[in-house]
């Protein structure tokens, strides 16, 4: 398994288990309506009716189109957060930075988002490549960021690069899973900057 970064890498100011940072609910988002409305374009053209979508490291709403899915099931750190998401079917509560491992069988979705998460982990690549597992042959994976996070929980080599060195970072994490970038987007369609990779399994 690819270790994509060193020990200094991963550190964050915030060293507790991150599921006693995230036992409260929150109720945020890190992006602006412009950065949200474009996520949900990019949703849109890349998925398609029937499709099983997992929405990785999510929270209480999941930034998906009206479109009719198959499936959508959610995963993050707190269950009122997932509960009140009412975009899910259902819903599993676990930390990937304490076991990158996914509670689903190999081949389960058609579409894995992970939005606006991302820099909270620690171990990159066995979490790539469990979405590249869990993920059918030709099924795609969607990565978004803003500037924002909260970053005494941002591991170090993110809190320390540009935007565009987290671009590349995200780029790194996707090789290690073993996927092709098919996209990579850089906008600012409102005050927030849109950030954004499509990686996709051959």
């Amino acid at each position: 398994m690819t270790t994509v970064l060193s020990e200094l890498d991963r550190r964050k100011r915030d060293d507790r288990p991150d599921g006693t940072f995230y036992e409260e609910p929150r109720f945020v988002t890190h992006a602006d309506d412009a950065f949200l409305d474009r996520l949900t374009a990019l949703y849109d053209s890349v998925t398609e009716p029937g499709d099983r979508v997992l929405d990785a490291m999510g929270s209480w709403v999941s930034h998906l189109p009206e479109t009719d899915y198959e499936r959508v099931v959610g995963h993050g750190l707190n269950e009122a957060e997932l509960a009140a998401n009412d975009r899910l079917d259902e819903f599993v509560v676990s930390d990937l930075n304490a076991d990158p491992s996914l509670p689903f069988a190999d081949g389960s979705f058609d579409a894995v988002c992970c939005a606006l998460s991302v820099q909270y982990l620690q171990y990159p690549g066995p979490v790539f490549a469990e979405f590249a597992r869990v993920l059918a042959p030709g099924g795609t994976v969607v990565v978004s960021f803003s500037n924002r996070m909260f970053p005494t929980k941002a591991v170090r080599a993110w809190r320390a690069a540009s935007m565009t060195e987290r671009a590349d970072l995200v780029e790194r994490y996707l090789d290690a899973g073993g996927f092709a970038v098919a996209d990579r987007i850089a906008e600012r369609p409102g005050e927030d900057p849109f950030y954004a990779l499509v990686g996709t399994l051959s």
